[in-house]
């Protein structure tokens, strides 16, 4: 499980760090001091498991946890403050923890956060979209994009380009590359990459941690090579 830890004590991000790190399941991909530099990070990376203080300057951990979209990772709270347990409750997270933190107790609650990331993993095949196209805003147009005519996806910032069979040019709108993969449908576009999503019938060959499609060369990233090895069998991987 990728997981991302936030606090705004030094010393807190460093213990939560050792802790992490004997865990054999957990991979931390990010350090945040604040809930604005973690909003921030997941507006290009997608993660499992968040550990969230409460108590920050500026976003307060329960803030960012409510303006989070309507499919958040799972969150385990670390706070020196009892006062909040009711309310992170309500928020659905996965467990409350007191500081400081036994060692014990920090791995009963990434155990319980393991078996529910496990519980809701749902095999691809039974996911299949029911919608063939989506539209995008680009050049004050409303654009329709048929899936099956989806190349791949490079993002740039704030914008994406989105490269088609039946076209030299790239669509490019005004979008993050995470609210366009939660439009795709999953048994048909893996994110290989922070910046590339590709339409799996249209690769040709995967080399060296590099996929040919269209005569382009697309990299994967370590962070995202587990979507592709989903629909192909890492044994068989060059």
């Amino acid at each position: 499980m990728t997981c991302v830890a936030v606090d705004d004590e030094p010393l807190a991000l460093d213990l939560l760090e050792d802790n992490i790190k004997k865990i054999s399941f957990l991979k931390l991909v990010k350090k945040c001091s604040n809930a604005l530099e973690a909003n921030n990070f997941l507006q290009t990376q997608n993660v499992d498991l968040i550990f969230l203080d409460i108590q920050m300057p500026g976003i307060t951990g329960i803030q960012f946890l409510q303006g989070l979209s309507k499919n958040p990772p799972l969150v385990i709270f670390i706070t020196a403050y009892e006062k909040y347990a009711m309310e992170g409750y309500n928020l659905d997270v996965v467990d409350y923890l007191l500081k400081p933190v036994s060692f014990e107790r920090f791995l009963k609650a990434v155990n319980k956060a393991h078996d529910k990331f496990n519980a809701l993993k749902v095999p691809v095949a039974v996911q299949p979209s029911q919608a063939t196209y989506l539209f995008v805003n680009s050049e004050y147009n409303l654009v329709r994009i048929d899936f099956s005519d989806i190349a791949y996806i490079e993002g740039l910032k704030d914008y994406v380009k989105i490269f088609l069979l039946s076209a030299q040019r790239p669509v490019i709108t005004r979008m993050s590359m995470k609210s366009l993969e939660e439009k795709l449908p999953v048994d048909q576009f893996v994110r290989v990459h922070k910046s590339f999503i590709v339409s799996l019938n249209k690769i040709a060959s995967i080399r060296k941690g590099r996929i040919s499609l269209l005569k382009v060369q697309i990299p994967i990233s370590e962070h995202y090579k587990d979507n592709l090895n989903r629909f192909i069998d890492p044994k068989n991987m060059p």
